[in-house]
């Protein structure tokens, strides 16, 4: 997430007044990642490993998807998890988030190194602000994934142009969603997603209320601004 300063930073005031850290091990596709969870108030809601985040993780795992060798970048990664997990089953792995939330990744990143090293090369962390740099980014990804972004309708036009460019080469989008009616997450993927995206609902439960969604860019979403 980035500073205090960025609008697109979520105002949570007293989201997490006293500041903590907890490590939790996860296991997921056969791989142990320990998780370092730095709650503050600088850093908010990119402090936590969302549910939405250990869905797509046993996504990938229920489906068998191939990540090996695969060009994959994360948007809104917070603790990493995601990526994370990705780069150890061989993906070639570009984390993002705003600034603030960098360092956190990082330090995860380092802390799950495997003892053989990463099978493609370690995470990369780098900050992204939607809708302001993703033009300093290529478009030539084989995935991008995103876990619990969709919660601010201020930021919903940024995040599309942000998805756009960045699968403009073909790629492929998984987004996982806790559907949560006040931050109105189900108008993103049903009026917002596809007025550039080919969209369908590859996951639900209705348990958790989360929905997993695979995003294509369509033909006509190439030209628009």
């Amino acid at each position: 997430m980035d500073d205090e300063a960025d609008p697109v930073f979520p105002a949570e005031d007293h989201l997490f007044e006293d500041t903590f850290s907890r490590e939790t091990s996860y296991s997921l596709c056969g791989q142990e990642c320990r998780i370092t969870q730095a709650f503050s108030a600088s850093l908010g809601v990119a402090a936590s490993v969302w549910e939405a985040a250990i869905h797509l993780c046993r996504f990938f795992e229920q489906t068998c998807l191939d990540l090996r060798g695969k060009r994959v970048i994360e948007l809104g990664a917070g603790t990493g998890i995601v990526s994370i997990l990705a780069a150890r089953l061989g993906a070639r792995v570009t984390v993002t988030d705003l600034p603030l939330a960098i360092p956190q990744a990082l330090r995860n990143i380092e802390a799950n190194t495997p003892p053989t090293g990463w099978p493609s090369g370690a995470p990369i962390a780098v900050p992204l602000s939607w809708g302001q740099d993703q033009e300093n980014f290529p478009s030539d990804w084989d995935m991008v994934l995103g876990t619990d972004i969709i919660y601010m309708p201020e930021t919903f036009p940024l995040l599309l142009d942000t998805l756009a460019h960045l699968c403009r080469g073909g790629a492929v989008a998984y987004l996982s969603s806790k559907m949560r009616r006040e931050h109105r997450t189900q108008d993103f993927y049903d009026d917002w997603l596809p007025r550039r995206f080919q969209v369908e609902v590859v996951q639900r439960e209705p348990e958790s209320n989360i929905n997993i969604y695979r995003a294509v860019l369509s033909p006509a979403g190439t030209s628009e601004s």
